[in-house]
């Protein structure tokens, strides 16, 4: 007869809990190990320079003299435009992929810091989008150059106005990225969570005109008004008629959008369940 052998109760296991360092470990991991990740930065960052140059070929062989900054050569809103879509998309995905495939709930077991995880995951995302925004300004800012040069219209990176441009270009991938991170906490839903980053970042800013005080600030508080803003390398005419933003206030929209979305994806992640 055989007799079973009694076997010893499992002993829990124990170790140091998550630093924040291996969190954002954590995620990088899981960010580069996405094949669709560098493909959408690659195809990002050739669509928004090529529509510089494209912009700035189109933009007539006549000008000559003295050089101006051509901001909308530069940086063209259409591949602007396009930045801001993905940037918004890929940071929303960072938070609505994981809740959709439940890889969310393994990752709140293994770290019950819920709001450490959603830091380390807009770290990364920061992180990631500014180098992401600083190749692609400086990208369009080289390219649409290297084409006024040619028509003796080119301006060095001195010129007023042109290090503004391009670091408010390269900060409106991040930017967009961590309003899409917030906003992915909030909903949690793939499709709702596009089309609210969508038309926050990209379909409500055009419904408010400057003819009106009260619609010329919901206007100005947009971060596609501010980075607009901030492009330009002239000041409003103080006798036209509307309401022109200010350079002080559009930074300060650039600095509010993303701290707010972080804050409150924060705040709610640790009151609601997974």
């Amino acid at each position: 007869m055989t007799t079973l052998a009694s076997v010893p109760p499992a002993a829990p296991v124990t170790g140091p809990s998550a630093r924040f360092g291996d969190l954002v470990a954590s995620e990088w991991i899981k960010m580069r190990s996405l094949r669709s990740t560098p493909w959408t930065i690659a195809l990002t960052v050739l669509f928004v320079i090529g529509s510089s140059a494209v912009t700035t070929l189109a933009g007539g062989t006549d000008r000559s003299g003295p050089a101006v900054f051509l901001p909308y050569a530069a940086y063209p809103p259409a591949g602007y435009w396009t930045l801001i879509l993905v940037a918004g998309s890929v940071g929303a995905l960072t938070v609505v992929s994981e809740y959709g495939s439940g890889l969310i709930r393994t990752t709140t077991v293994a770290v019950p810091a819920r709001g450490s995880v959603v830091l380390a995951k807009a770290a990364v995302t920061a992180v990631l989008w500014t180098a992401v925004g600083a190749v692609v300004s400086t990208g369009s800012f080289l390219v649409s150059q290297a084409v006024l040069g040619g028509r003796h219209a080119g301006v060095p990176l001195t010129h007023p106005g042109v290090l503004r441009a391009l670091v408010a270009s390269a900060l409106l991938a991040p930017v967009c990225a961590l309003i899409g991170l917030g906003l992915g906490v909030l909903i949690r839903h793939s499709a709702a969570t596009m089309v609210t980053t969508v038309f926050i970042l990209l379909m409500l800013p055009p419904m408010f005109s400057e003819g009106e005080r009260w619609s010329a600030d919901v206007n100005h508080a947009m971060v596609s008004a501010a980075w607009k803003r901030l492009v330009q390398d002239w000041e409003p005419d103080p006798g036209a008629l509307g309401h022109a933003a200010t350079v002080s206030g559009s930074w300060t929209v650039y600095l509010l959008w993303p701290v707010i979305a972080v804050a409150v994806a924060v705040l709610v992640v640790r009151r609601r369940d997974v």
